[in-house]
């Protein structure tokens, strides 16, 4: 009797190595061009002007993250987590909003550092603040949204890692805090970053070393294709939403003042959202159709700390009381942030 299993292996390996982001770019434009050919080219030429205009955002990002890499500067987050609780909550708050981590990369280093002792509080305090803001984020947001949106997102994720740190500090010694830990840990990390790998010392004049170099284009290289095709599928679908999705039902249900459309944005962001890159244009999109300040602000903050990719990053290493609290926290400080920027905007 044949194996179905080995059979069916030969087809499944080709098939596990095409890039499911590009794919899906590839069907959205075969699918403009069976369904709707004479929005085939006007969404085609859209995206690539978009992906082009934010071209120099891009690679000011790339590099950004290759230095970080080469250098070793990642270790400079290490000394947050020594001293006195306090100090430890807001240097993790202004390590997360800085840090090149991405939402699965930082799964290790948060283990290690639950492992070692360090106090939950300051761990929340870098956890909440890492998915929202990094060097690549803050370019990307900066090109499409507006500096000052950027900035404003920036301040926002360290409040909200603030925020986190200090409930928890105020919950110490309470059966909620108590091992915060699973069990098992997940060894490494996704396909977005490349695995988990071992950070080298820190050397700022990388350019000596012919392996830092080696380092500093490998992940200058990766980072450029990642975030090259998720702004591609973004600014796709930002072509979709100006076209198909009529601007009036989007100022009526997101735009507009009061707390509403906040509520809205922050509870819509974490369905919504799957890659904190690809989000911006698509807030663009929004922002464009009537999407109001406040909701676009709620709506990146809710999504990038509760969306599925670090929401699982979340639930694979700690027990879910913990789990609870973190989404708790970033839904709280996402309405607050979009209320803060709803007022000032």
């Amino acid at each position: 009797m044949t194996d179905l299993s080995q059979s069916a292996a030969p087809l499944r390996r080709p098939f596990a190595r095409i890039d499911k982001v590009l794919l899906t770019c590839v069907g959205i434009a075969l699918a403009l061009l069976l369904l709707d050919r004479a929005a085939f080219w006007p969404s085609i030429t859209e995206a690539a002007t978009s992906l082009a205009q934010t071209g120099p955002f891009i690679l000011f990002a790339v590099a950004a993250i290759g230095v970080m890499r080469a250098t070793g500067s990642e270790r400079l987050m290490e000394g947050a987590f020594e001293g006195r609780e306090t100090r430890m909550i807001v240097l993790g708050a202004l390590a997360g909003g800085l840090s090149p981590f991405c939402s699965c990369e930082v799964i290790p280093f948060i283990a290690a550092l639950l492992a070692a002792g360090a106090p939950l509080s300051a761990v929340m305090a870098f956890w909440l603040a890492s998915p929202l803001m990094d060097p690549a984020m803050f370019a990307i947001t900066a090109g499409a949204l507006g500096t000052d949106f950027a900035i404003a997102k920036t301040i926002g994720a360290v409040a909200i890692g603030l925020m986190g740190g200090f409930a928890m500090m105020a919950l110490s010694g309470t059966a909620l805090l108590a091992n915060p830990l699973k069990a098992r840990t997940p060894s490494g990390c996704g396909s977005c970053c490349g695995g988990e790998a071992a950070r080298p010392t820190l050397k700022w004049a990388f350019w000596q070393d012919a392996p830092r170099r080696r380092v500093f284009a490998e992940a200058a290289w990766a980072n450029l294709l990642f975030l090259g095709k998720w702004l591609l599928l973004a600014y796709l679908l930002q072509a979709l939403l100006i076209r198909y999705i009529p601007a009036e039902w989007i100022g009526t249900t997101l735009g507009g003042d009061g707390i509403g459309p906040i509520l809205l944005g922050a509870l819509l962001g974490a369905p919504a959202y799957l890659n904190g890159y690809a989000a911006v244009p698509l807030i663009e999109g929004l922002v464009a159709q009537g999407m109001s300040q406040g909701a676009a602000m709620s709506f990146v903050i809710a999504g990038g700390v509760s969306s599925i990719p670090a929401a699982v990053a979340v639930w694979a290493l700690v027990k879910p009381k913990i789990f609870l609290s973190y989404l708790g926290l970033a839904i709280t400080g996402a309405i607050l942030a979009g209320l803060t920027w709803g007022a000032i905007a």
